[in-house]
């Protein structure tokens, strides 16, 4: 019997992503080629300043490229309409809510803005994802609940459950675990790997902690200043691509432990 080919949600060829100054473009990544899968954790990875944020705004139609492509579930990216996109992708930012005087159920139920008629008014489908996505997150009990009055944490569960109410294929997190403390950070990974098991959805973020990343994610981007690599984190551990993430005078990467550390 053949496998099935696994499905390609996101795929980027011969990629190049930067900004442009006097219509001149200044790249900062280049070469990158992937394909995540459907149901994958991707955890994206590389040293302040490489070009982890832009590469994301890219993939998001934020930004434009320098040049190549973005495919969304066999679709060129740049010929999505704003709404065709908004029911592909979702998107979590460092940023907080526009107004932090939302409840938390308005700004999941701003999730479901792409499938409401003109009126605005929810379906019952519509109501059921909200549930599902306040449920999923554990965020049902802080429904009525200002944003200004939730911690960092909660806030970021809440962003978390916007995205799944918004029910697309492609999650994108830019650095989700940004202010929060140990425990919090884990339980946010924790929870976006068990988003992927229990709902299909691939979801792709970045992140500075590595170590979680490794230990959590099914594929790993590292990049770096000359490159950028896409592959399961065992083979890029293999391959030695962690070692090159800092310089090696101030930290090392244990091969076996899959680990940083500080030398001494």
């Amino acid at each position: 019997m053949i496998a099935e080919k696994p499905h390609t949600v996101l795929k980027a060829t011969d990629l190049s992503v930067g900004y442009f100054s006097k219509k001149k473009p200044i790249p900062v990544a280049e070469n990158i080629h992937f394909e995540l899968e459907q149901g994958e954790l991707i955890g994206l990875v590389g040293a302040n300043g490489v070009g982890k944020s832009t590469l994301l705004r890219s993939l998001v139609g934020m930004q434009p490229i320098v040049s190549g492509s973005i495919e969304i579930n066999g679709q060129n990216l740049s010929g999505l309409s704003s709404l065709v996109l908004a029911t592909q992708l979702s998107v979590v930012l460092t940023e907080a809510p526009a107004s932090k005087n939302l409840t938390v159920q308005e700004l999941v139920t701003l999730g479901r803005q792409p499938y409401t008629n003109w009126m605005g008014s929810l379906s019952e489908t519509d109501k059921k994802q909200i549930k599902y996505a306040l449920e999923i997150t554990d965020t049902e009990k802080l429904a009525y609940k200002k944003c200004f009055e939730l911690s960092d944490g909660q806030l970021q569960r809440a962003s978390i459950a916007r995205a799944l109410a918004q029910d697309t294929p492609l999650i994108l997190l830019d650095e989700p675990t940004t202010h929060l403390d140990l425990y919090h950070r884990a339980y946010i990974l924790k929870l976006l790997k068990q988003l992927t098991a229990e709902t299909g959805k691939t979801i792709l973020f970045s992140t500075h902690e590595i170590d979680l990343a490794i230990q959590l994610s099914d594929t790993m981007i590292v990049m770096t200043e000359t490159s950028v690599v896409c592959e399961q984190p065992c083979k890029l551990i293999e391959a030695g691509s962690f070692d090159a993430l800092f310089p090696k005078d101030t930290i090392a990467f244990d091969k076996n432990t899959g680990r940083f550390s500080i030398r001494k």
